[in-house]
């Protein structure tokens, strides 16, 4: 509906009279005269009585009045709240939901402590996380089921995305302490020779340290892909392998024991990219 229409109604239920009515609102009579015509017709109902001494508002016109100008109010309300800035909130501040997509190991180290922060600066702010790969992320944004995606990626290369390095995560080789290489200097042949578990396909580190991997002379490494940081970092505590994980992942484990570090070739930390459609 046409809110022009109720406050042309709104106005003629309080002067009584169409030529003040069209004299407040800016308008000629005729067009007063029209729009009661156009409402009265939506409505299906008389509006009001046209009497020599001015418009007397029927029975319907004085219940439908107060309903009137509730949405009259809403409108008001709404352009307020557009008026009072570019955030969400009814003073301007930014406010609204906001779904935010990562990979395990930023959900498990960096962002609950961003989130708690965020909560109390932007208290207006309604943050949901999930985890999700990289794939599934971007496939998120596309969707619209996500707004923002952190991806650790070198480039964000996709032309539908936008995307701006906020910080950069240290990788690290790690094996069980006991392991033969566990502490030591390791060359690319040497890694080659060993199992490996990494992340799934599509995580941008993983994906390099494969494909240098592959690329060497001799047998082909023994490489197996996991979904899940967790499995990975497992597998290589009990013995079977290396991974090549973030340094954050496994400080924790690297403090108390459990794991080593595998000092091989240099890998460069791999940026984390803000990313939204």
């Amino acid at each position: 509906m046409d809110t022009r229409l109720l406050k042309t109604f709104a106005a003629l239920a309080r002067t009584g009279s169409f030529t003040a009515t069209a004299t407040e609102l800016h308008l000629a009579q005729s067009t007063v005269t029209v729009q009661i015509r156009t409402l009265e017709r939506e409505l299906g109902t008389r509006l009001f009585d046209r009497l020599p001494s001015g418009a007397l508002p029927t029975s319907a016109g004085r219940r439908l009045l107060t309903e009137a100008e509730d949405v009259l109010d809403a409108e008001a309300r709404l352009r307020a709240v557009a008026a009072a800035g570019s955030g969400d909130g009814a003073d301007g501040s930014v406010a609204g939901p906001v779904a935010l997509g990562a990979g395990e190991s930023l959900c498990a180290s960096h962002l609950p402590r961003v989130i708690a922060s965020l909560r109390r600066t932007h208290p207006g702010i309604d943050l949901h996380l999930h985890p999700a790969g990289s794939a599934a992320a971007v496939e998120g944004l596309r969707t619209g089921r996500l707004d923002l995606v952190l991806l650790l990626e070198q480039d964000v290369t996709d032309a539908d995305l936008a995307a701006r390095p906020i910080a950069r995560e240290p990788l690290v080789y790690v094996a069980a302490p006991g392991h033969p290489l566990a502490g030591r200097e390791a060359s690319w042949e040497e890694l080659a020779g060993q199992s490996f578990f990494v992340h799934e396909q599509g995580c941008s580190y993983s994906d390099h340290l494969v494909r240098t991997l592959l690329a060497l002379p001799g047998p082909a490494p023994r490489l197996t892909r996991f979904g899940s940081i967790e499995a990975a970092r497992a597998c290589v505590a009990a013995g079977l392998g290396l991974t090549l994980l973030p340094r954050v992942t496994v400080e924790r484990q690297l403090a108390e024991g459990y794991l080593a570090e595998v000092h091989g070739p240099a890998i460069p930390p791999v940026p984390v990219q803000l990313t939204r459609h």
